[in-house]
């Protein structure tokens, strides 16, 4: 006897990106840091107090809140945490979009987004980008149940203006208007929607410790809002579970927002290759637009993206590739060290003298 699927609840799941196993690769398909985090987050991590894990860790990440108030200049309680931005993302699902309309978000984007509004029973409308992978705000002008979008974009790295942003929040003030700022370190100064704050009660901004913070293992992300959309946010959390963050996630990642310097030089280290990495996929035929995080969204007029994908693969140089009509023929590629970065052009020149 098994049980009825009319008692489950039928989801496509999100595809993450292949995680190989073994020690001789390049992977370059997940857009992780390629260097370690900040030198305090070892010295605190191997500094912990065992004997605090058998506590319950801080329910409300007090001292990681307060040291992300510190450095985006706002209130501990505008502050929320969450287990990466995944899960602060999937509570924002939970808290903010009930009212029954379709919410709205990228035809091309990340792809979680379709996943959680299917399990938590979200209408939803796809909306497609334009033809240089640009979000029309027009398109966002129609009553809806809430929006949200990357920016800079997933997968195809391109970011929008504040002004774009800020054309979409006016247009929406009823609704929770999230934009998903995963990326956002890699962008430039002055280009985060935090900076709009202080004008619009109904803007949450998310962002993670996975990408440029170099903590995709800790799992550590959080949002910023103004107090009200943060105590909604809780209010949720605590209905599910109180002790989202454990103990060395809570001091390790405040050790990580400390240390500026750090965090600063890494970003630019990053900057630095992408620079490179253009110059050398613009030599080799390569068309994309300009990036601003911490990958490039790339594709070889008439050269399918599987193949060059494969062929890589072969070479245990592991890239993304999106196998749907629009993107088939593109790859993501995540910015790894130059050392890396050198090593994927050299097999790229090697693929196409074979062609």
């Amino acid at each position: 006897m098994s049980i009825s699927r009319d008692n489950l609840r039928n989801v496509t799941p999100y595809t993450p990106g292949e995680q190989p196993q073994f020690a001789k690769k390049i992977k370059l398909n997940t857009n992780e840091n390629p260097y370690p985090p900040s030198p305090e987050v070892e010295k605190t991590l191997v500094g912990l107090d065992a004997d605090k894990f058998r506590l319950y860790p801080d329910p409300n990440t007090g001292l990681l809140r307060e040291a992300l108030a510190k450095r985006y200049n706002v209130t501990p309680d505008q502050v929320f945490t969450g287990v990466g931005s995944d899960e602060v993302i999937a509570l924002c699902f939970q808290t903010y979009f009930n009212s029954g309309k379709p919410i709205l978000f990228p035809e091309i984007s990340y792809s979680f987004y379709k996943v959680w509004a299917d399990i938590y029973k979200v209408p939803y409308k796809e909306i497609p980008l334009k033809e240089d992978f640009s979000i029309d705000p027009e398109d966002y002008k129609v009553p809806n149940g809430g929006v949200i979008f990357p920016n800079p974009n997933a997968p195809t790295s391109r970011l929008e203006s504040l002004s774009m942003i800020e054309e979409v929040l006016k247009a929406n003030p009823d609704v929770a208007v999230i934009i998903d700022e995963a990326y956002i370190d890699f962008a430039g100064e002055g280009t985060s929607a935090l900076a709009l704050l202080s004008k619009y009660d109904n803007l949450v901004v998310t962002q993670t410790f996975s990408k440029s913070r170099s903590m995709a293992g800790m799992r550590i992300g959080f949002a910023i809002a103004s107090r009200e959309m943060i105590s909604y946010l809780n209010d949720v959390k605590n209905s599910f579970n109180s002790y989202t963050l454990n103990y060395p996630a809570i001091v390790c990642g405040a050790a990580a927002v400390e240390d500026e310097e750090y965090f600063r030089s890494t970003i630019d280290r990053i900057i630095e290759t992408r620079d490179y990495a253009e110059k050398e996929f613009k030599d080799l035929g390569f068309t994309f637009s300009k990036p601003s995080a911490n990958f490039l969204f790339v594709k070889k007029p008439g050269v399918p993206g599987e193949e060059i994908f494969k062929y890589l693969r072969s070479k245990n140089i592991f890239v993304r590739h999106f196998n749907t009509e629009k993107l088939k023929d593109y790859l993501r590629v995540t910015v790894g060290t130059r050392e890396e970065m050198e090593e994927l052009f050299r097999e790229i020149r090697a693929f196409l003298a074979e062609k």
